[in-house]
């Protein structure tokens, strides 16, 4: 299989892709990458663990993520990478014959540019009808946000996912994981552009398909959103920090710290998982003190409950709980670092690195 070529100075590869039972699956597919730093090369670097044949485009200077050399590599690996001048007409002459033969485009730009570069849907598709064109952007193509700059902590705060991120004090936590560049992003181009390209498989039509990030991340809300339409009726008014369902309100379902500054999660929240939880814990008096039997979060029990469980994990380390739960099928964990999750049998191999692992067919 041969990619589309891009003629262009300083070209340069990059590792191959790992190997796994789905490497293959979208063998043939041939896309051409324009995106930089995080959400676009995430989204094209699962293309091409499942097979498909990725063109990396960078401007002369490079790809901002090639600053942070480990994160340029888990995001481009498995691709090929060439470097074109965006603001030479030869050189766009050249990406224009590339995708004349390509079955995906994805970009991160600003609305307009594409436009401004020949490279908008009229143009491309006049030449390339099945050409499926993604562009990943913060706020949308169109409306007062459309040009706006931003961050992943601008797109998590301007959903409304930030605001659900609050300790039980009310606290706001950043995280560092970038949800709204992956989850919002990410996950949402990748999901458009196989769907995309299925129906240009059907029908020869391709299309262009806009990837809000922060809209992307409020539709992510569902569950919050659902409670406290469940929940508000009852408390008075929307939940808070540590009244929801799962922010803390419910005992069965918290974090709770331990003697040594440690957490342990505890996510019993069906109550067959509580009450496996309570014969470990030794306190088979909280059994029935549980959603499914009527104790809501946010009433006084609920909270009194929370206490208590508190205090008995605080009183061991969390080595000890680990070594409790390591044999109950009670949905509670240790909280570990990041170096503990790398170390852990539950990502050796690479399943460090892939998500998806083929049970058959390969």
């Amino acid at each position: 299989m041969t990619s589309p070529r891009v003629a262009a100075a300083g070209a340069d590869g990059v590792t191959g892709p790992v190997g796994t039972g789905l490497s293959g699956l979208l063998s043939g597919l041939r896309v051409i990458d324009l995106t930089r730093n995080l959400p676009g090369p995430f989204s094209t670097r699962m293309l091409a663990d499942l097979g498909a044949d990725i063109l990396k485009v960078e401007p002369p200077e490079g790809d901002p993520a090639r600053a942070l050399g480990p994160l340029f590599e888990r995001l481009n690996h498995g691709k090929e990478v060439r470097r074109i001048d965006f603001r030479q007409a030869h050189d766009l002459a050249h990406l224009r014959d590339g995708l004349a033969t390509a079955d995906v485009m994805v970009d991160s730009f600003r609305p307009g540019v594409l436009a401004a570069m020949g490279l908008d849907a009229a143009t491309l598709h006049a030449r390339n009808p099945r050409l499926v064109m993604v562009s990943i952007t913060g706020y949308g193509q169109v409306g007062p946000w459309a040009n706006k700059a931003g961050h992943d902590l601008n797109f998590m705060a301007m959903s409304g996912a930030l605001d659900q991120m609050r300790a039980l004090d009310g606290t706001l936590a950043q995280s560092n994981v970038q949800w709204g560049d992956l989850a919002g992003g990410s996950a949402m181009a990748t999901i458009a552009i196989l769907a995309a390209v299925f129906a240009a498989q059907r029908t020869g039509q391709g299309r262009h398909i806009d990837v809000s990030m922060t809209h992307g991340l409020h539709a992510h809300l569902v569950m919050p959103r659902s409670t406290a339409a469940l929940l508000a009726p009852m408390l008075g008014h929307r939940p808070g920090a540590g009244e929801d369902m799962l922010n803390g309100g419910l005992p069965c379902y918290s974090l709770y710290r331990t003697a040594d500054d440690r957490h342990l999660a505890v996510g019993a929240l069906e109550h067959k998982f509580w009450r496996a939880a309570c014969e470990v814990f030794g306190r088979p008096d909280w059994i029935d003190r549980h959603w499914q039997r009527g104790a809501l979060p946010g009433t006084p029990d609920a909270l009194a409950l929370r206490d208590e469980v508190a205090a008995l994990v605080a009183s061991q380390p969390l080595a000890v709980w680990a070594e409790r739960f390591a044999s109950a099928d009670a949905c509670v964990t240790p909280v570990l670092t990041l170096a503990e999750a790398e170390a852990h049998p539950l990502f050796a191999g690479d399943a460090a690195t892939q998500p998806w692992h083929a049970v058959t067919g390969g």
